[in-house]
């Protein structure tokens, strides 16, 4: 098995990496990922830690852990295999905590990435027999595959325990230091910089604020959360998709486009997708984090017809997938440099991700449309809306999250039970047609912004900042009428400019603003003199309130 060893972040993991910083340290356990796995009969306590340290044993990310330092870039250390601390929960009322508080504990607790391993493990037991294992997992470790991957493996190991039976686990043939030194190849960079080629045309042609003509800046924002629950969907997106030979989740994404075209007025809608990067090859099975996001842009200035838009979508979805697989460190600074160039952010659309949920079941005989409490870690994301399809056994689940910027209250319902209209309308109808049906509301006037609250200690603010960001990069000088990334500055080396500010006593950037195209001598206007660590990233100004 493998000693303690060193590796750069492989590409997945930069773009949780950069994503895990822009959350206060109070949200982070929003990327956590929960798995329970219920215990086969005649398996014991003894069992079941005996799975779990074998799991651990064989793959490398389950005992890692993430460091800033030392040197300029993030790096991974892999531990020698060790047992992992379990924790027991019985179901009995014995004085000790019960299952659901312990496991919301180890859920809620944040993981400390330079210190604490990626996995936390808890058996429940009823009368000293294990029923269940639940697992808390930090994301940078592990993706939806890796997380199905660690489901069966404790699967096979827990049959083989209760049929006497030896177990058979194939052998790990590739590790995450793997896959990060393949990354750094000759090979992968050409392969990266034919992708970021293609991000950058892409990004080029979008419109700077796909929100526009609805934005309002607001003086208190809200963050809102609804879901809709449709049983009718699951049936009506089956069909369209086999007629079509094309895969139910682009079905989804056709209807989301029509919809978000309705809503912006934009002949271009462009949105963040996600792939799971495990196309054939050697490091397809490596187990860590590899998905990440990518830009699907789709042209409907022609008014098309929702079978002709799902043809463009798929087309458009498939033409990202094969330019997908990137550092998305690198992706952030493309979309610097061209907010740079044009004088003001360029946002890339909202986030639409497409879940199975096959476990999972709603048992709603119709359509629901419910408000869900507000999402507080995703309001520090800087995202306009994310958008989430869940396909459950008996429905599908369709959950929105928007910013009152951009998205009022009732327009946020129009948008959801317009989405499901439109999926069960057919394949003639239009997005003219999409938008006489929704009936959105008429966009507002735009409010004055509100003004960012600035540092009175400019001078000491700006000196600080360039002195930081020139340490950490290892620049020679830092000329502060450029942004971040003009500078020479690396998005992914954001974290350790902002750990090290605050060592320093500054607190009130984040990564959001760092990376953004905002000269650095006006981001150090934001800079004041702190000392608390949750200061480090500054909390957007939300008030967390629901219709």
């Amino acid at each position: 098995m493998s000693a303690a060893k060193n590796a750069n972040l492989c590409w997945g993991q930069r773009y949780m990496w950069l994503k895990y910083h822009r959350l206060p340290p109070g949200e982070r356990h929003d990327t956590h990922i929960v798995l329970r796995l219920a215990i086969p009969h005649d398996v014991t306590v003894a069992n079941c830690r005996a799975a779990i340290n074998y799991l651990t044993r064989r793959h490398e990310s389950l005992r890692t852990t993430y460091h800033l330092d030392p040197g300029p870039e993030p790096r991974q250390q892999v531990h020698p295999p060790a047992a992992l601390p379990i924790l027991l929960a019985t179901t009995e009322r014995d004085g000790t905590p019960a299952p659901a508080e312990i496991v919301e504990r180890l859920g809620a607790t944040a993981f400390r990435l330079d210190a604490d391993w990626p996995i936390r493990a808890c058996v429940i037991t009823t009368g000293g027999v294990p029923k269940q294992i639940v697992l808390v997992l930090n994301h940078l470790a592990v993706d939806a595959w890796t997380v199905r991957e660690i489901k069966r493996e404790l699967t096979v190991q827990c049959a083989g325990f209760s049929s006497r039976r030896p177990a058979a686990l194939e052998p790990v043939r590739n590790q995450p230091s793997d896959l990060a030194r393949h990354e750094s190849s000759a090979e992968a960079t050409a392969v990266a910089a034919r992708s970021l080629a293609y991000w950058g045309e892409e990004i080029a042609r979008l419109p700077a604020d796909p929100f526009a003509a609805r934005r309002t800046p607001d003086r208190e924002p809200v963050a809102r959360s609804a879901t809709l629950t449709s049983p009718s969907l699951l049936d009506a997106v089956r069909r369209i998709a086999a007629t079509d030979q094309v895969w139910p989740s682009l079905v989804h994404v056709t209807a989301y486009t029509a919809m978000m075209a309705a809503y912006t007025g934009l002949g271009t809608v462009a949105h963040l997708s996600f792939s799971g990067n495990r196309e054939p090859g050697p490091y397809a099975g490596v187990m860590t984090c590899m998905f990440a996001p990518m830009l699907v842009t789709v042209d409907c200035h022609d008014d098309p017809t929702f079978a002709q838009l799902l043809r463009r979508v798929a087309e458009r979805f498939e033409l990202a997938r094969t330019h997908s697989s990137v550092p998305y460190d690198e992706v952030v600074e493309l979309v610097s440099r061209e907010g740079s160039r044009r004088g003001r952010p360029v946002r890339l659309g909202s986030e639409v991700n497409f879940i199975k949920q096959r476990s999972s079941e709603a048992r709603a005989r119709r359509t629901t449309f419910t408000w869900k409490p507000v999402p507080t870690a995703w309001a520090y994301e800087e995202m306009d809306t994310y958008f989430r399809i869940d396909e459950w056994r008996d429905a599908v689940v369709v959950g929105f999250h928007a910013r009152s910027s951009v998205m009022g209250a009732g327009d946020m319902e129009r948008f959801l039970r317009g989405y499901e209209t439109v999926l069960l309308a057919g394949a003639d109808i239009r997005i003219s047609d999409v938008t006489r049906l929704a009936d959105f509301s008429t966009p507002a006037p735009h409010s004055t912004p509100v003004r960012d609250r600035t540092s009175e200690n400019a001078p000491e603010a700006e000196e600080a900042l360039a002195e930081v960001v020139r340490q950490v990069n290892g620049l020679s000088e830092v000329d502060l009428s450029d942004s971040y990334t003009l500078a020479g500055g690396r998005a992914l080396r954001i974290p350790r400019v902002l750990a090290l500010l605050a060592a320093h006593g500054w607190a009130g950037a984040s990564v959001h603003h760092l990376a953004g195209p905002q000269p650095l001598r006006a981001l150090a206007r934001k800079l004041t003199p702190e000392i608390t660590p949750e200061a480090v990233i500054e909390s957007p100004r939300h008030v967390l309130t629901q219709p």
